[in-house]
């Protein structure tokens, strides 16, 4: 892929028809289209918190900031052996959340960044890109903190990408690709805004969100 002609419109574009981009390596300069056969997505009254996670929640261990410093969270997904993460897609990602369109959530516990999603929106669509934790839970809560500010601010559609186990443990389901595509269609007839948070929310506003406490 051409990396000069390859700019945050054409980002925001390929959203809009499904498809994301991804790297093979933090190294490798080349970037190709997903549009996955299977759709993950986390259903926003389907969210699953586990009563040890609700405890957590309840006793506020962490405490959470909103869009405080998109650079680290991106830097935190990026930290790993292998990731999809190129320096032309944080390139790409620094851009949008310049033109509020990708957005962070932050987990601190006291000073310390441990942990925290991002994502891009557009319409009522969030579409979650990566989170990382470097504290038990910590991955746990952004989702949650995440999933109850979606709901707040009238977004429909939190697509995941893919499926994994731990997303599935939270409530993450995998649909096919026509279905994923219709409910985009849909999330992208409508705007929302996920900075138009009415209040901060509280522990009990995450936990009301849950579609299952077990």
């Amino acid at each position: 892929m051409d990396h000069v002609t390859l700019t945050p419109q054409m980002m925001l574009n390929a959203y809009t028809n499904g498809v994301f981009p991804m790297s093979d390596s933090r190294d490798d300069p080349d970037l190709y289209w997903v549009d996955p056969t299977d759709r993950g997505i986390f259903p926003l009254d389907g969210f699953h918190i586990s009563k040890s996670l609700a405890k957590t929640i309840r006793l506020e261990r962490f405490s959470i900031r909103f869009n405080t410093d998109f650079d680290a969270i991106v830097e935190g997904c990026a930290d790993r052996p292998e990731t999809w993460i190129n320096d032309t897609i944080f390139d790409l990602y620094r851009q949008l959340h310049a033109m509020k369109f990708c957005h962070s959530l932050e987990v601190y516990e006291e000073d310390a960044l441990v942990g925290g999603v991002y994502g891009l929106t557009i319409g009522t669509a969030f579409f979650g890109e990566s989170m990382f934790s470097r504290r038990t839970d910590a991955s746990k809560v952004a989702l949650a903190y995440m999933v109850a500010r979606l709901r707040a601010t009238g977004f429909t559609l939190f697509d995941t990408q893919f499926i994994t186990p731990h997303l599935a443990s939270l409530g993450a389901i995998e649909i096919p690709r026509a279905k994923y595509h219709g409910l985009l269609g849909q999330a992208l007839e409508h705007r929302a805004d996920i900075e138009a948070l009415p209040a901060p929310l509280t522990p009990q506003d995450v936990l009301q969100v849950s579609g299952q406490i077990s």
